[in-house]
């Protein structure tokens, strides 16, 4: 499955850091900033977060929410978000439901070796459900400031 833009957003209620709960449908009436990230604690997955936390006042203007995404446990969550202050949820997809309605769940491939895992995708969600821009193969510098500009114009 794979989410288009000018369509609904897949509704999901997920585990989140803190052992908190996140169901998409109950951030209605407001943006959200679905990030997909492929691990906890990783250079490119690092720089992305802490770009995020840094630019979350700026998406708090705009009325948007920011949740990430990832296959890590809860735990893995909570020392990711201690180790760097991250001040928005991180959603826990340890079975891989959400990546896979998303479709960010894809075969890689790493010097010649295939493996599945999560590609770095975001999906700008609007108040009323709707996905209004996806970034797929997301390159971290100057991407969370494409995603705040985009944010704006809601």
């Amino acid at each position: 499955m794979s989410v288009e833009e000018g369509r609904k957003a897949p509704d999901f209620t997920a585990a989140t850091d803190t052992g908190g709960r996140i169901r998409l449908y109950d951030l209605r009436g407001k943006a959200v900033i679905l990030y997909f990230y492929p691990k906890d604690d990783t250079t490119g997955c690092t720089k992305e977060a802490c770009a995020f936390r840094d630019s979350l006042p700026d998406f708090s203007k705009a009325k948007a929410t920011v949740v990430g995404v990832s296959k890590d446990t809860v735990a893995k969550h909570d020392k990711f978000k201690a180790k760097y202050d991250l001040n928005f949820p991180l959603v826990s997809d340890e079975d891989g439901k959400i990546c896979e309605k998303y479709g960010t769940w894809v075969e890689k491939s790493l010097y010649g070796r295939k493996y599945m895992g999560i590609d770095r995708a975001t999906f700008l969600i609007d108040g009323t459900g709707t996905v209004r821009k996806i970034w797929r193969k997301v390159k971290v510098p100057g991407h969370v400031e494409a995603v705040l500009e985009a944010a704006k114009g809601l």
